[in-house]
């Protein structure tokens, strides 16, 4: 068999494991992998850097499928090359429990980088891939030895450069000049609604070329046209866009170039019309030995790569221990043995200072003893306070730089957190205004999903922002983050518990942390134990005891709140009222507590319960129970300064005296 033919053979092996695999299940999206097979054939047999039996090695090449509808193209790949991924598992696609779900999930099928469905996730998430590596490569790569040398490529499709986060993380991308960045563009002309026409004639190539990208465009089944393209796109200094002219529902007599094969099975009669036209005479999942034979060569040449970078990572460990050392530990996000220790004590002061000022000094007090935290926010540095002070600014003149600035782009830095955490070796952080997680949210529910260890910086937190007003001020969000699943929420209540809420932070591996923080000073508290704000960690813990065994009242504050409650309880114990004082920064951190722990702390004996929180009372029943009073903001707020808003809004702590009183 001449080459031309097995690479033919090859290349329909792709496209009908993905028929069969989407018929079967009667649904998914046939077209995208058929269209893009001769595209991610050469890709994968000819470029990518991998392993198949070590999905996890350090420096294999990152791919990502943003386009992740065509979920089966990646799957079928994974399958062929030799990944963990049966052929069960293929003919088992969109069903309960499958490796091989309608869109393809991280931690779940070997091999997948990232969760990817919404559309221009992948495309910005793997801009901090590209971060990640260019990082890295810069602290540890040394003339004679590269540990850190691999590219970042993702297939994207028309509906990811239509959403708004490809043009913001485009730009980044182009001014960050991260030229190890490879995207494949399959430009099909097609979407669900039929021609893209119909609502994006936007000349792409003059688009990516004024976000300083290099461009190419090719016939995306022309194999030597590709194979050219990507290895042009590598020896870039800019990040590369190589737009793939191909053909939906590649082969289909009836359904090419329609979006009949976008979303729906092409059905069997067109299937058997389909691989009549390919020359496939073979029952369904058929994999012809050649055609297998070939892939699984990925096997031995991924075996070969890993092992001769562990030939390099051994002579390198013997030149530079010390750097060789640092490099494992950062890539297996281990951090300093007594992370405690290391975390400001800030004095008790009644003016105190906000939050946002507490999390600045407790980043650049832990800076030095966990280096691979890399920061930034959204063109607001001085106010969220996320600048490590003398690290300089990563840029593409400056690698090692630990300060990012993203700009206005709160869509594109929030995605790549997630990149940079997907990727491994970096602990990042990124800032911006509470109020702007509605533009953050749709990555921080993926880093969700995904278990993905991003750090959300928030200031700003409340009404309490004062004079810029309803727009800047967030009365829902806390809300409706705290309803995300495996997304931990923390609002501290003085500088104190900044202190541990960030070492929850830096501690958690398994989800993203947002530190939700306040713009105005609140008081630094006095405890009567000095380890007290450690209990930070469980979520919630008694700051202040009752004299009774059984409380009268049990008033919760979390936040800039907290010290309303803390007043309160003084101004009720003269009315001879005996209440708890409870601090509640993170419900998620507090329903992970076991139930007698829980119920020492709210004891279900005691009924009269006021919480107070500067943002919506939604949800707040399921700790104050049915006869509680929440108190709180469900309007959008007003412009005025912060201690006006307060006494406006009824979020006083004559407020929290009252109804204390009132639920007796």
């Amino acid at each position: 068999m001449s080459l031309s033919s097995l690479d033919k053979l090859c290349v329909n092996t792709i496209r009908t494991l993905s028929m069969d695999a989407v018929q079967k299940a009667n649904s998914g999206h046939p077209g995208m992998p058929m269209g893009m097979a001769d595209v991610s054939y050469i890709l994968w047999t000819k470029f990518i850097k991998h392993n198949p039996k070590n999905p996890n090695w350090y420096d294999r090449d990152r791919f990502i499928l943003s386009a992740g509808h065509g979920s089966m193209l990646i799957y079928s790949l994974l399958h062929l090359t030799g990944y963990d991924l049966s052929l069960d598992e293929i003919k088992n696609f969109r069903q309960l429990g499958s490796k091989t779900a309608g869109h393809p999930e991280y931690g779940i099928t070997p091999g997948v980088e990232m969760t990817t469905g919404p559309l221009g996730q992948g495309f910005a998430t793997g801009i901090g891939m590209a971060m990640a590596e260019r990082f890295l490569s810069s602290n540890f790569n040394t003339d004679e030895h590269k540990l850190v040398d691999h590219y970042t490529y993702a297939i994207v499709s028309d509906g990811d450069l239509m959403e708004g986060i490809s043009h913001e993380a485009a730009s980044f991308a182009g001014h960050q000049q991260l030229g190890k960045l490879i995207y494949l563009y399959d430009a099909n002309s097609i979407s669900i609604d039929g021609s893209t026409d119909l609502a994006f004639t936007e000349d792409v190539a003059t688009r990516f070329e004024a976000y300083n990208w290099q461009v190419q465009e090719i016939d995306g089944h022309n194999h030597e046209e590709i194979e050219q393209a990507i290895t042009k796109a590598q020896h870039s200094d800019k990040p590369s866009l190589v737009i793939c002219r191909t053909h939906i529902g590649f082969g289909s007599p009836n359904k090419q170039d329609s979006a009949s094969s976008h979303g729906s099975p092409l059905g069997e009669e067109e299937i058997k019309l389909t691989k009549e036209n390919y020359g496939w005479d073979y029952e369904a999942f058929h994999i012809p030995e050649e055609a297998l034979n070939h892939f699984r060569k990925e096997v031995d040449k991924g075996q070969e790569a890993e092992s001769s970078w562990k030939s390099t990572f051994e002579d390198y460990k013997n030149q530079n221990a010390e750097l060789a050392q640092q490099f494992e530990r950062w890539m297996s996000r281990k951090l300093p043995d007594k992370l405690e220790d290391l975390l400001p004590v800030f004095e008790v002061n009644e003016k105190g200072e906000a939050s946002r000022g507490a999390s600045g000094k407790v980043l650049n007090a832990l800076k030095d003893a966990v280096p691979n935290m890399l920061g930034g926010s959204a063109d607001l540095e001085g106010s969220v306070k996320t600048n490590l002070s003398g690290e300089g600014v990563f840029s593409s003149s400056n690698n090692s730089g630990r300060n990012t600035h993203y700009g206005v782009r709160e869509h594109g830095m929030a995605a790549a957190l997630n990149g940079m955490a997907l990727h491994g070796g970096i602990i990042p952080f990124g800032g911006t205004f509470f109020v702007f997680t509605d533009y953050c949210r749709p990555s921080i529910r993926l880093a969700g999903l995904m278990k993905t260890p991003s750090i959300f910086v928030m200031t700003h937190d409340s009404i309490g922002l004062g004079e810029d007003g309803p727009t800047h001020q967030p009365v829902e969000h806390l809300a409706s983050l705290r309803a995300m699943p495996n997304v931990t929420v923390i609002r501290p209540g003085d500088a104190n518990e900044v202190s541990y809420a960030w070492k929850v932070a830096l501690e958690n591996a398994t989800g993203p942390t947002i530190l939700v923080l306040t713009r105005q000073n609140m008081p630094t508290l006095e405890r009567s134990d000095s380890n007290a704000a450690s209990n930070t960690e469980k979520g919630a813990y008694i700051y202040s005891d009752s004299e009774k065994e059984t409380p009268d009242a049990i008033l919760i504050g979390t936040g800039s709140e907290l010290h309303l409650a803390v007043q309160a309880r003084e101004m009720l114990k003269e009315k001879g009222i005996d209440t708890r004082v409870i601090s509640m920064p993170s419900w998620e951190l507090f329903q992970q507590q076991d139930s007698a722990y829980i119920e020492s702390v709210l004891p279900a004996s005691v009924s009269n319960r006021v919480s107070v929180e500067a943002g919506s009372t939604f949800g707040w029943e399921r700790w104050i129970g049915n006869k509680g009073k929440a108190i709180g903001i469900d309007t959008f707020g007003e412009s005025a300064p912060y201690q006006k808003l307060y006494e406006h809004f009824g979020i006083t702590t004559e407020a929290v005296v009252k109804a204390a009183m009132e639920n007796r």
